[in-house]
């Protein structure tokens, strides 16, 4: 299914008495890169992530934000810097002495300087975080592909449409190629006969040269590799997995057909055509800088 590069998910949720939030975004990119930013002391999860992730999505750039709250469960426990607290104490009261200010000091006081304290929590099970972490991250990558998926189906319906667009185009170019030689042939035997003033003139020296007119304009190979290239077009973009990269080398290929016809081109009908496929073509090439 063709998916978009851009998404949102999220999930909160309570695992094994951990809060745990997850959320995950993605904007385009041309390959695939993974941001996380995880709980302090959860850094671990990181790379672990990153690897899930990328299981699931091949490209566009990713952030992802994992916040885990543990329980009142969680043996923990609290230790004091002495000597950083004293240093604080003897700054303070250095300061009260030296501009006589009045030694009003108080627990509450050293309690501001969170650096006195350190938190220490029990070893955890990383394994056991990880597999309660994942039940979240999996519920936020659903909602976040669905999202993408969603936006993939409503670009792909206007690629379709586009490309439809083109190929009716190409049947009024193959239609009215032919007509521009006969006109040619008209045109030539016209200005001979007025440059001859009604004189006899050589019809096989016409036809050589209408057939070599004819051989310079001919744009039937590049409208049959055009259509050539929408058929692949349509196969990709009803395959699986990552497609934008396929699709973009299919419009380069596009581009270049729809380039030398243009070249070949001696009509005004048939240039103002042309044109109108370059834009259409244009327009899907910038659809689908943001599919997978």
């Amino acid at each position: 299914m063709t998916r978009s590069m851009t998404g949102f998910g999220r999930c909160e949720t309570s695992v094994n008495g951990r809060e745990i939030t997850v959320e995950i975004k993605s904007v385009n990119h041309r390959y695939f890169e993974f941001n996380c930013k995880t709980s302090r002391g959860y850094a671990f999860l990181e790379e672990k992530l990153k690897s899930y992730v990328n299981q699931r999505v091949a490209r566009g750039k990713i952030d992802m934000y994992v916040s885990v709250t543990e329980g009142d469960t969680t043996a923990s426990s609290i230790t004091v810097n002495h000597q950083l607290a004293k240093s604080y104490l003897d700054a303070m009261r250095e300061l009260g002495s030296t501009y006589s200010l009045p030694d009003d000091i108080r627990i509450s006081t050293l309690a501001r300087y969170s650096d006195i304290f350190t938190l220490h929590k029990e070893s955890q099970d990383e394994e056991q975080v990880w597999l309660d972490v994942v039940t979240a991250v999996d519920t936020a990558l659903d909602s976040f592909i669905s999202m993408r998926e969603a936006e993939g189906e409503r670009m792909k319906q206007d690629v379709l449409s586009r490309a439809d667009t083109i190929l009716d185009i190409v049947s009024k170019i193959e239609e009215r190629s032919p007509q521009t030689v006969a006109e040619y042939e008209n045109r030539l035997k016209e200005r001979i006969t007025e440059l001859l003033q009604g004189a006899d003139f050589d019809e096989q020296r016409v036809l050589t040269e209408v057939a070599i007119f004819a051989d310079k304009v001919s744009v039937a190979e590049e409208t049959v590799r055009l259509r050539s290239h929408f058929e692949q077009l349509n196969a990709i973009l009803d395959g699986d997995g990552a497609v934008g990269r396929k699709i973009d080398f299919i419009i380069q290929e596009m581009n270049r057909e729809a380039n030398t016809i243009g070249s070949k081109v001696q009509d005004s009908q048939l240039a103002h055509m042309v044109v109108d496929i370059k834009a259409e073509i244009e327009k899907i090439r910038e659809q689908i800088q943001n599919i997978e």
